[in-house]
């Protein structure tokens, strides 16, 4: 009786362990979408969402470090419902701490810049959407330059073939392909505004877009600039890029 008491306190240890790691693992998962869902929501701020990220990158690694010793002690006592239970926490635990940590690298080779614009001189401003920018309007000037001339080299204003009318039909179509909330046009002054949202953190990003002719050519000027935060880990030249390939093939 004692022996079958012994031998059940040993395995006990062995198979609540990859039990733990799975509970632990989907735990950080669950708190690695909550971090960037409720700030969307409204549930809490940015920067309180951030912490919850990394938290959930901490939790994350501890959890698969725990899921590889309980993966190692399953191979050992040759439990194959084990084996698989641990890999898979295993697995939760290196996608929780894999996705920030990708983040915190990514961030790193960006500038500290969020206000991107194919004009450097004369940035297009935003008119329609200054009340809901609160003021932040005024471009960086030439610090601000510098660093997306050497970060974003390619960024510039695109040359269309068409007249200003075709070109502004163009970008207002693209713009709404693309799924920004338009917050303006004037095709008078060929300036629309709109508003981009991302998807994860619901952060919003302002756009203004120029469109001035140019003999029988238009001339087209993109502006992206987030509302918070100091670097958007190159969000901003992305949209502007994405943007400007689309309007480029919109006559093609």
């Amino acid at each position: 009786m004692q022996l079958g008491n012994d031998a059940r306190s040993t395995r006990n240890p062995a198979m609540l362990l990859p039990l733990v790691a799975v509970v632990c693992s989907i735990f950080s998962l669950i708190l690695l979408l909550s971090s960037g869902f409720g700030t969307k929501l409204g549930l809490w701020h940015f920067r309180t969402g951030f912490s919850l990220l990394k938290f959930a990158a901490y939790c994350g690694l501890g959890c698969a470090l725990l899921s590889l010793v309980a993966t190692v002690m399953s191979v050992r006592r040759r439990r194959l419902p084990w084996v698989l239970l641990s890999l898979c926490a295993l697995c939760c635990g290196a996608l929780a701490f894999g996705i920030p940590y990708s983040w915190k690298l990514k961030a790193q080779s960006y500038p500290r810049i969020h206000d991107i614009s194919t004009d450097l001189d004369h940035p297009p401003k935003f008119v329609a959407v200054l009340p809901l920018r609160q003021g932040l309007v005024e471009y960086g000037g030439a610090a601000v330059a510098a660093q997306q001339l050497k970060a974003y080299p390619d960024i510039r204003t695109l040359v269309l073939p068409v007249s200003k009318d075709q070109t502004f039909q163009w970008a207002l179509e693209t713009a709404r392909d693309m799924g920004w909330q338009i917050v303006a046009t004037v095709p008078a002054e060929g300036r629309i505004e709109a508003t981009d949202t991302t998807l994860w953190f619901g952060f919003k990003d302002d756009i203004v877009i120029r469109v001035t002719p140019a003999g029988d050519r238009s001339l087209l000027d993109i502006r992206s600039a987030s509302r918070v935060g100091v670097s958007d880990v190159g969000t901003n030249a992305a949209r502007i890029r994405a943007f400007s390939a689309k309007v480029s093939h919109q006559g093609k």
